[in-house]
């Protein structure tokens, strides 16, 4: 016998390889095949549950997720290409003066956060009315429309219109993330958003080279005279790489939205809107506002006419005369504003918002911080922060591949995205210390390369475990999109914010001494205190990966003290 009443742990965890979808209507689409059945539990103690959940996890959809992969990857490239010559660019407009060109950089930076901030949510709604595929080709012809525009660009107003355009109608990063949740389940979601922040560093890497290499100033026609539009081939090179992305896309990006396919294809759709504008626009009443008309007139006879009435309706709804197919008519139950901004949700995008803030605004003050003159700064050059710039991307994706996904599995992604937002309070209170005892260059880049290091794991970490906690806590699917979106918005929100707070903050402290730069970072290490202490109150049992069981550790141990038990008894008997 068994001195221990405790049960096995097995059915416990089995039970939660049963639903295996990521919400609680319907498996994921995609191609790939669905999970293996699992043998019934025979309550034989022995049975890892470990191996019944490798048995159980459904394969990775892996050409849903490459061509995902090469849209974000492409993005990412065309957004970061701007940034190593705006500042050069702005300083040739005429309206910008000497020793103002940081801050027309942060006005244009701005205002494409601001515009992402006022459609991201539009965008994440209108994927969840059309189908995900229709946004993300729109928002991708575009924003490549966008970069040639921005190529011509000679003047701050121009400049600052045309990155106010791109931000408008460029909503693809939650639509992207929304997809990543249709095509997985909680057994495989996992792995698939853990590449996701992988392909945001590689764009951090290929962007700024293509910016920095493709600049023209000399003009190639006319040698010995200056280029009149030196800016203009990577922006060029950024919109080919778009319209290639939107191609692949065209041909192999499948409808992840399941109630969106019943709709017709996009180009049949695209016909429609243009007969929708052409009846809307013309003399006579159009055909789908008769049908709507006669509907409500039949639907107020159906409640005093028998059968014959009903069936010479049905008969005049399967006429001509109908409304264009445009948008996706939901026939599911309506979900309520509680269901849908519940506790948890609620405090997940409150507390996105501070990890977005906190996270923008630690990469504004860093540069600021390093190249200030001493005792405020610490008189890094550009090439130094550079590289050490180039040290976090790496350690971001080392990070990703080999130990993030460990690291969750082990401790949740709940869990995981508490420790990201500690991580970065930590590394706001530590970097004003950096350097601050001289050592030499040897001793202040060991503390630099430890503090980054710390703050890229919470960036990266915190980033993966959000869409995942996103993702889950979307009570359905028919509004992910929504969901996404509205996430995306206060992301916006922060980057646009961050900035212009950070670099207040950090004029500010150059005239507070002595260290004045602990100031702006003391501030932002409060804020994501703020988000740290809020996070504890998203509980949610559904937020978590299948198979994955907070009492999880505490359950091997007590399968490994009743081992022991039993070892024991074992040896008393022999003796």
């Amino acid at each position: 016998m068994r001195r221990s009443a405790r049960p096995p742990l097995e059915p416990q965890r089995k039970s939660s390889t049963l639903h295996y979808q990521t919400f609680p209507t319907k498996p994921p689409v995609s191609r790939g095949r669905p999970p293996s059945s699992s043998p019934p539990y025979n309550g034989s103690h022995g049975q890892g549950s470990d191996s019944d959940e490798a048995h159980h996890e459904s394969p990775l959809p892996r050409k849903q997720l490459a061509i995902l992969a090469v849209i974000a990857l492409a993005e990412q490239t065309a957004f970061n290409s701007i940034s190593p010559y705006l500042p050069e660019m702005a300083s040739t407009f005429p309206e910008v003066k000497n020793g103002q060109v940081g801050l027309y950089v942060g006005l244009i930076a701005s205002s494409f956060a601001l515009a992402q901030f006022a459609t991201n949510f539009f965008w994440g709604w209108l994927s969840d009315r059309i189908g995900r595929k229709p946004v993300i080709l729109t928002g991708t012809l575009l924003t490549a429309a966008c970069f040639v525009a921005f190529g011509f660009c000679r003047t701050l107003w121009q400049a600052i219109v045309v990155q106010i355009f791109m931000g408008l109608v460029n909503g693809n990063q939650g639509v992207v993330s929304t997809c990543l949740g249709e095509i997985t389940d909680r057994s495989n979601q996992s792995r698939a958003f853990t590449y996701l922040p992988v392909v945001y560093g590689i764009g951090g890497i290929t962007g700024p080279i293509v910016g920095g290499l493709l600049v023209l100033k000399d003009n190639p026609f006319q040698k010995g005279q200056p280029n009149p539009y030196p800016y203009l081939l990577p922006n060029l090179f950024s919109a080919g790489v778009l319209v290639i992305d939107m191609v692949l896309s065209m041909m192999f990006l499948e409808e992840s939205l399941e109630e969106a396919r019943a709709l017709p294809p996009l180009g049949k759709r695209v016909g429609n809107l243009f007969s929708w504008l052409w009846q809307f626009s013309s003399s006579s009443r159009p055909t789908y506002l008769r049908r709507w008309i006669g509907k409500g007139q039949r639907d107020h006879r159906h409640r005093h006419m028998d059968g014959v009435e009903e069936e010479r309706d049905t008969a005049l709804d399967s006429g001509d005369d109908s409304a264009p197919m445009l948008f996706l008519e939901h026939t599911r139950t309506k979900l309520t504003r509680k269901e849908i901004f519940n506790r948890d949700t609620v405090l997940l995008l409150l507390t996105y918002f501070i990890f977005q803030l906190a996270n923008i605004s630690y990469n504004s003050l860093y540069p600021i911080f390093g190249a200030a003159d001493p005792p405020t700064g610490r008189e890094l050059n550009p090439e130094e922060i550079g590289l050490s710039l180039a040290f976090a991307g790496v350690i971001t994706i080392i990070f990703q591949i080999g130990i993030y996904g460990k690291l969750r599995e082990r401790i949740g992604n709940k869990t995981t995205y508490r420790v990201s937002l500690a991580a970065f309070v930590v590394a706001f209170l530590l970097m004003p210390w950096v350097g601050y005892k001289d050592g030499g260059k040897g001793w202040l880049w060991a503390e630099l390369g430890f503090v980054l290091i710390i703050k890229t794991v919470a960036a990266v970490g915190g980033l993966t475990s959000a869409l995942l906690l996103i993702t889950n806590s979307a009570p359905n699917n028919s509004v992910l999109g929504t969901l996404n979106g509205l996430a995306q918005t206060l992301s916006a929100a922060g980057r646009a914010a961050g900035p212009f707070i950070s670099g207040g903050l950090f004029s500010a402290a150059t005239r507070v001494q002595p260290k004045g730069e602990a100031l702006a970072f003391g501030i932002f290490g409060g804020v994501s205190f703020i988000g740290f202490s809020l996070s504890f109150g998203i509980r949610g049992e559904s937020l978590e990966a299948e198979g994955w069981d907070e009492e999880e550790a505490s359950g091997e141990e007590d399968t490994q003290s009743d081992v022991e038990d039993g070892n024991e008894r074992s040896g008393l008997l022999r003796k």
